[in-house]
């Protein structure tokens, strides 16, 4: 049977695998139901990423609200800036600067697993967050590294645990592990797809739901990062560069892009199908039992294991992979992303 390989957390497509994906979709709960197919969405990521490297410490981050780009910022001038790229400015007391050194100390003082932190532009605060495998000292002690910065720190708990979402089973394989796959991706005429680091760092040769080779590890990073490159073994001459909407079509990514707060995202993996959510937080640490990870997006979009690796993506731009999380599809959750511009310019690579 030819095999047909797409972005989408489904490598191969044949009639057992479709049968597991039908199984899926049939079973999803309703209050999570693959959305529509997404349109293409103003690109507020490039004109945030763009302003926050001309504003510095000027700004503490943006987000999306009713449609537009907010932006903060702390003086006159950077208001002004703002406007002029189209944006809107909200004047805030911490600068970025401030709010970094807020999350250095935490990173101090304040790193147990089950932990997790990120700016909240809107808020103007760094929003802590603790799951529910945080308790006894360890609870003691982050709690009291928050106090330590008074309003410039929100905290939060969550219910489930903060986990990598790896399962054994099918769809991208190495020895008994299944994952997603992210994104293909090539530097010149060489061809490679992307998935999360801790996938990568289970094994070295990758195979579809058919056991066919795909492809060898080529690079692997986690914790820190979350990214894995494998190398497909020959030149593919049936990838495409869609990715799986399960049931809705597919979407064609023709770039990669940075996330914006506020923005809604959807994601593609081979345990759950096609979700929607909302972009919460930027440049997230996560602390897993396995190890601390850094610079994540953080969403409203739930996410199962078996779902690692997968695609995350806005209109046509790939945007993540995903790493891991709390909750599930049945009552959602908080799931974690690795920015994908990350891994594809370390490694000198596009998306196709």
């Amino acid at each position: 049977m030819k095999i047909r390989t797409t972005r989408a957390g489904v490598v191969a497509v044949t009639t057992a695998t479709s049968a597991v994906v039908a199984a899926t979709l049939a079973t999803a709960p309703a209050a999570f139901a693959a959305p529509a197919a997404p349109a293409a969405p103003a690109d507020h990521g490039a004109v945030a990423s763009a302003l926050a490297s001309k504003l510095g410490a000027q700004t503490a981050g943006s987000f999306i609200e009713a449609g537009k780009l907010v932006v903060t910022v702390t003086d006159a001038d950077a208001a002004q800036t703002v406007r002029a790229a189209g944006a809107v400015p909200k004047t805030v007391a911490r600068s970025g600067a401030e709010l970094n050194r807020v999350m250095d100390a935490l990173k101090r003082d304040a790193t147990v697993p089950g932990t997790a932190w990120a700016v909240d532009a809107d808020s103007n605060q760094v929003l802590l967050t603790m799951d529910s495998s945080v308790k006894g000292a360890a609870l003691a002690k982050v709690r009291a590294a928050a106090a330590e910065h008074g309003a410039a720190v929100r905290t939060e708990r969550v219910a489930g645990t903060f986990k990598k979402f790896t399962l054994g089973g099918e769809a991208i394989r190495t020895g008994g592990s299944r994952c997603s796959l992210g994104f293909n991706a090539r530097s010149g005429s060489t061809y490679y797809f992307v998935t999360a680091g801790h996938c990568t760092n289970i094994g070295s040769t990758w195979t579809d739901g058919s056991g066919r080779v795909l492809g060898t590890r080529y690079a692997s990073s986690f914790p820190g990062n979350d990214y894995g490159v494998v190398r497909y073994t020959s030149t593919p001459t049936d990838t495409r560069g869609a990715v799986s909407l399960y049931g809705s079509g597919t979407r064609d990514i023709t770039s990669a892009g940075n996330a914006t707060v506020g923005q809604t995202v959807y994601r593609s993996g081979s345990t759950t199908g096609y979700h929607s959510g909302r972009v919460t937080a930027l440049n997230q640490t996560v602390n897993y039992a396995e190890g601390s990870v850094y610079g994540m997006i953080r969403t409203t979009v739930c996410a199962e294991p078996g779902d690692s690796g997968g695609s995350l993506f806005a209109g046509s731009t790939a945007l993540g992979l995903t790493s891991g999380g709390s909750g599930n599809c049945s009552w959602g959750g908080t799931t974690f992303f690795q920015p994908v511009t990350e891994v594809l310019n370390r490694y000198g690579l596009s998306v196709y």
